[in-house]
């Protein structure tokens, strides 16, 4: 085939000397002239094929041979800023420009010569709201267009007059690079030939009313640069070969409601830092070295990264981010991203990461009056303003920004295997009066406080990625009583996979921060979460926000001083694992972290030279293999059947027990804490089946730190009446300690 290069290789006849006009050369100039392509580029004319082009700082712009370089001839200069203008010989279609410019000499080719990328069917879905890959779309792609290799830009900003692609590559000049608009779509795009992987950008935008925004970056950017800095960075993510097939077949039951989930969260720069080389964080490849192994040894099944979306300001910790679609340069590349995504498929382990569609922040190179209009918030402070946050409420009820967040998460599970999103700040997301005071919001249309916006947008995220993608994890944080969170959406739920059992954890933390002697009065903050615990599936979280904000540790919140601090914490976790729903610890209570976490510091890992720590760190372990090797603590942790209270009134003692059950030819499991003190000798429990029940785990146990005091292994049941039951055990209950009971079959 001859390529257009070669078609025009064969045309030598030289540039004529008379410039025609060009009408517009002012308010090119000006960088007021919002249709470029109209006007710069090759164009047939009554009189010709014309050639124009805006090169300010050039004092004199040649037309070369795109094949053979050969000169073709001279453009004449029509107006001082720059401009050049003059007759293209026919058939000439690869072409470049030589400029000179004082000195200076350089070559360049011309944006304006090559039609649109975009075609009319991405224009109608992008109108329309559906289209779920708009990632590769919208943004910076490498790719090849009319036969030459470069960058495809392209932004949605319906309400600018102009928008200019900007960067080191043309002096962040927004003259240079007006983008061509597409018709009524709101879209804005431009090819931009030579550039590659690595280029910093961003837009600059004119408004109607003549004002020139800052810069803004790439909302679709997959890329940006290191903070403070806040330019998009082209990135090209085509080619990766994923080696994670086998996981990806099997993550679906991995993480059923059946299986045993246990998740290790984590904030990646303040997991480990490297103090040999200024106390940096590890990166994304350093991670997958050393965090993926040591979640994998401690037994966890899933890692959760607190967000990785690129954010500006570091103490959001993610929340607050500007980039969703770029994963952080902090800690690394999108390749290398995906390396770490690999690595913990390789090793049985399944990555989900937060994920922020509740708000924004109010950059000014952000989302925030993108276009000088509110774009992607509502334009009511009572809508589109958030009061603890002080960032920005997306208009959910705008269907090209459902679109943006909807594909957004598309994009972190099919372009980097992610196997769930944990949803933040759910419950600002469904109630228009969160945290706001009367007079500051906005009712429904019916007079409510429901947000039926957010929620019409949430059941058609969880509908949309479910049927996508069956086998991942949407996870909600949701801190209210909205009935059927992880309910399916045809029966009127919201359709995540799990929720997070907020009041659980608010309880039972209350409960267990307080003096054992005044547990006696709090008994029903620990029963209490049983009335509902079945009513949703959930997942008990210990999570970042239970260690920040002058709360303190896990371990600081326990009463007493030394070895019973130690011995609350112990006793504590070894209820929760026993407790029905999934699991989620914040990264360092394994070992009992003992100041308040800080992003800006690693883990104290030093303290595990602490047998008390190291304790900890090994009752945490042996927690997350028995609940992921016993059926009766993980296959029916989501239903009513698989739970039974043996021992809920003994408030005085501060004593619980319960049975939990797996599938039929599951052992039975008997749990009981002793929230005091106080050691209790001959505790009578009642069991469902008679025969030697086997004490798998005491959290008073010497290895973790405690006295050694137990059930010399097992205890074989009695047939004394008891609790209801005909069978029983007489029970030694070590002071403040959890122990769990396998029947022997």
């Amino acid at each position: 085939m001859t390529s257009m290069a070669a078609r025009g290789r064969g045309v030598k006849r030289p540039l004529a000397a008379a410039p025609p006009a060009c009408p517009e050369a002012g308010r090119i100039a000006a960088g007021t002239f919002d249709d470029p392509f109209a006007v710069l580029g090759p164009h047939d004319t009554a009189e010709g094929r014309v050639l124009r082009v805006f090169m300010p700082g050039a004092d004199r712009v040649s037309v070369i041979d795109g094949g053979s370089g050969e000169r073709l001839g001279a453009l004449s200069r029509v107006h001082e800023a720059g401009i050049f203008t003059g007759p293209l010989p026919e058939g000439v279609r690869d072409y470049r420009l030589a400029c000179r410019g004082g000195a200076a000499e350089w070559q360049t080719d011309d944006p304006y010569r090559f039609g649109p990328v975009i075609g009319a069917e991405d224009e109608h879905y992008v109108c329309e709201g559906t289209h779920m890959r708009l990632w590769e779309v919208l943004g910076a792609h490498a790719r090849d267009h009319e036969g030459v290799a470069g960058i495809h830009f392209a932004v949605w900003a319906p309400n600018a007059q102009r928008v200019s692609l900007v960067g080191d590559f043309n002096m962040w000049d927004g003259r240079r690079h007006v983008m061509r608009r597409r018709g009524s779509t709101g879209i804005w795009e431009i090819f931009m030939p030579g550039l590659g992987a690595g280029v910093h950008y961003k837009y600059e935008l004119r408004t109607h009313g003549g004002e020139i925004l800052p810069l803004k970056a790439d909302p679709v950017g997959l890329g940006a640069e290191h903070p403070p800095a806040t330019a998009s960075v082209v990135r090209d993510l085509r080619g990766h070969d994923w080696g994670d097939g086998a996981w990806m077949a099997r993550r679906g039951a991995v993480q059923a409601v059946d299986a045993p989930v246990s998740i290790y969260e984590v904030h990646l720069g303040s997991w480990k830092r490297v103090p040999e080389d200024g106390h940096r964080p590890l990166s994304y490849l350093e991670h997958a070295e050393q965090l993926v192994p040591y979640v994998r040894d401690m037994g966890f099944t899933h890692i959760e990264l607190m967000p990785v979306s690129e954010h500006p300001f570091d103490g959001s910790w993610g929340y607050q981010p500007v980039g969703l679609f770029a994963p952080t340069i902090r800690y690394g590349t999108p390749r290398e991203f995906r390396a770490l995504v690999e690595a913990c498929h390789a090793a049985g382990l399944g990555l989900i990461m937060d994920w922020v569609p509740g708000h924004f922040p109010n950059d000014a190179h952000g989302l925030a009056r993108f276009d000088g209009s509110h774009l992607y918030e509502h334009a009511d402070p009572r809508e589109g303003l958030h009061p603890d946050w002080d960032t920005l409420v997306y208009n959910y009820g705008r269907h090209e920004v459902a679109n943006f967040l909807i594909a957004n998460a598309l994009y972190w599970l099919e372009e980097f295997h992610v196997d769930g999103l944990r949803v933040d700040a759910v419950a600002s997301m469904l109630y228009r009066d969160y945290s706001r005071k009367d007079g500051e919001w906005v009712p429904n249309i019916h007079g409510g406080r429901e947000n039926l916006e957010a929620i019409a947008f949430l059941k058609r995220l969880n509908e949309t990625v479910y049927a996508r993608h069956p086998g991942i994890a949407m996870v909600a944080e949701e801190s209210t009583a909205w009935g059927g969170v992880s309910r399916p959406t045809s029966t009127g739920g919201l359709g995540f996979g799990y929720k997070w059992n907020m009041g659980w954890m608010n309880d039972t933390l209350d409960y267990i921060s307080r003096d054992p002697v005044h547990r006696r009065f709090h008994h029903h903050q620990i029963t209490f979460g049983l009335y509902y615990a079945f009513s949703e599936n959930f997942i008990l979280p210990i999570s970042h926000d239970e260690v920040v904000h002058g709360k303190g540790s896990l371990l600081t919140r326990m009463p007493g001083e030394g070895a019973q601090k130690f011995a609350n914490m112990r006793a504590y976790l070894g209820f929760m694992w026993a407790h029905p729903g999934k699991k989620l610890l914040f990264m360092g209570q394994e070992f009992a972290q003992g100041r308040e976490w800080s992003h800006q510091t690693s883990l104290d890992w030093h303290l595990l030279d602490h047998p008390w720590h190291a304790g900890m760190q090994t009752l945490v372990r042996d927690l997350n293999r028995l609940y992921r090797g016993t059926p009766a603590l993980h296959q029916r942790d989501c239903r009513a059947d698989g739970f039974d209270w043996v021992e809920a009134g003994a408030a005085s003692e501060s004593v619980f027990a319960w049975l939990r059950f797996g599938e039929e030819d599951a052992p039975p499991v008997l749990a009981i804490s002793n929230f005091t003190p106080v050691g209790r000798s001959g505790w009578r429990v009642g069991v469902p089946r008679p025969g030697h029940w086997r004490e798998v785990l005491n959290t008073d146990a010497e290895c973790y730190g405690g006295s050694g005091s137990g059930n010399l292994g097992g205890l074989h049941s009695e047939a004394v009446p008891w609790n209801g039951r005909e069978h029983s055990l007489s029970v030694t209950l070590p002071p403040l300690t959890t122990l769990i009971f396998q029947l022997d079959v």
